[in-house]
């Protein structure tokens, strides 16, 4: 197996050219656990550790352009602020060991439905960057993902990083696993409230071959907040419960050892319930 390790982006970019089967090493807690358990053996290894251009953040236009090798804790810690639901959704992810070396682009990488950042990338309408030494594309985070674990990134392409625009309104973010931390979700739900675009963003992670929006939740619960947003009035129970409901259905689950496709679409319909009490709830008393 080779080992390539590059200083920096260019080389990086020429190595994956060079080496189109090159399994990207960020943090490693996805790639490690694969290769540890021999659940794929690739003809190289390409270490990011040194890639400068991966590991920083700053304001593109506006959105905010994050580094594809920024980990978890720096999310939490430099960007909790601004980006709210994805900084909630790292807090849930493995141990502080992980949070410190995981990274939000190798979680793109990895392209698993269970994927705790995706919802809230998706909530908030994120682009996830892609870079190659043909050049640099675009892609909205919801079109990015074609299957289980598998994406829209080209052999010699990398994720070089997001841009999300800053939180205007509240945003959620929960799961469900089978014990408190260091889990694998059965089911996970991200929600941001966009009063400036006045329109609402979801996010299914877990309950489907793919992350996916909830677009019919989305507009439903758009139409009903129309009225709302400058009166901030209470949302009806029938709202909040309908909201759930079309959150459910939008799902696609499977039944497997975490859980059935019954009880994730149940468990879902739950959290989008409570996410969006929560969310309006703290729209109306004006805190982010």
């Amino acid at each position: 197996m080779e080992f390539l390790r590059p200083a920096n982006l260019d080389e990086a970019l020429a190595a994956k050219a060079a080496y189109p089967g090159a399994v990207p090493v960020a943090g490693g807690t996805d790639v490690m656990v694969e290769l540890n358990f021999d659940r794929r053996r690739p003809d190289a290894l390409l270490d990011l550790g040194r890639v400068a251009a991966l590991t920083g953040w700053a304001p593109d236009g506006a959105a905010l352009r994050v580094g594809a090798g920024v980990p978890y804790c720096r999310l939490i810690d430099e960007l909790g602020g601004r980006l709210p639901g994805l900084a909630m959704a790292a807090r849930t992810v493995g141990s502080p060991q992980i949070r410190n070396r995981g990274t939000v682009g190798g979680n793109l990488g990895s392209a698993s439905p269970a994927g705790d950042a995706h919802p809230p990338l998706l909530a908030g309408y994120a682009r996830v960057e892609l870079a190659s030494a043909r050049g640099v594309r675009q892609v909205p985070v919801a079109e990015f993902f074609t299957g289980p674990k598998r994406s829209v990134l080209a052999p010699d392409e990398l994720i070089s990083a997001i841009l999300i625009e800053p939180a205007t309104g509240p945003q959620q973010f929960a799961k469900v696993g089978t014990r408190n931390a260091m889990v694998i979700a059965v089911c996970s739900f991200a929600l941001a409230l966009h009063p400036v675009r006045r329109t609402v963003g979801t996010g299914i992670g877990s309950a489907a071959p793919t992350p996916l929006r909830a677009t019919a939740a989305e507009e439903f619960l758009a139409d009903e907040l129309a009225g709302r947003w400058e009166s901030r009035e209470a949302l009806p129970p029938a709202v909040v419960s309908e909201f759930g409901r079309l959150v459910g259905a939008a799902s696609a689950p499977i039944d497997d050892v975490r859980g059935t496709a019954n009880y994730r679409r149940h468990a879902l319909g739950v959290l989008a319930a409570r996410t969006l009490r929560w969310a309006w709830d703290g729209y109306r008393e004006g805190r982010p």
